[in-house]
């Protein structure tokens, strides 16, 4: 049987590693010892990950703040606070909030986002895929009530309480 190009390179570079087949597990051959091990660590892990989603929420009720900045989409024209401003902003919100202050009193201090002073930031409640993917695992996250760490999106800088 004629050596195929890869079975030429494996054997110049490792006389063990003759064939695909007999070659170790890092250059597709398969050692019994590695394979099975690492299957059954996948499984798990997989089974793990599926008990987690699971137990996750496929609809939540959340409120947000939106600090946005020079280039979020969908600003306003009135926001020209660069990133980093923004990012500080947001922290100063974050802070407010956490030492007591009233979430609408905050929302119409600090979210930049048109009308959400009026609803209080509500987003009412959504799926997962109804928002980006970095606001949606921070919602989904959250426990009723809790506040989120900063979340950047696209739009700018979060700041997230689940309401459901």
């Amino acid at each position: 049987m004629a050596k195929t190009p890869i079975a030429i390179l494996l054997s110049i570079a490792c006389s063990s590693c003759t064939t695909l087949a007999t070659g170790p597990a890092w250059v597709g051959g398969g050692l019994d010892t590695i394979g099975p091990i690492r299957a059954a660590e996948r499984e798990e892990a997989e089974e793990r990950e599926r008990e987690r989603l699971a137990k996750m929420p496929t609809r939540v009720g959340a409120r947000h703040i939106l600090v946005m900045h020079q280039k979020s989409m969908q600003k306003p024209e009135s926001v020209t606070r660069t990133r980093d401003e923004a990012r500080a902003r947001a922290e100063e919100c974050l802070a407010a909030l956490r030492s007591g202050a009233a979430w609408e009193a905050v929302v119409a201090e600090c979210s930049d986002e048109p009308g959400a002073a009026q609803r209080a930031g509500d987003l009412g409640v959504f799926e997962r895929g109804a928002m980006v993917k970095a606001f949606a695992d921070a919602a989904f996250q959250l426990e009723v009530r809790a506040l989120s760490d900063i979340v950047e999106t696209p739009y700018g800088f979060h700041i997230i309480q689940r309401t459901e």
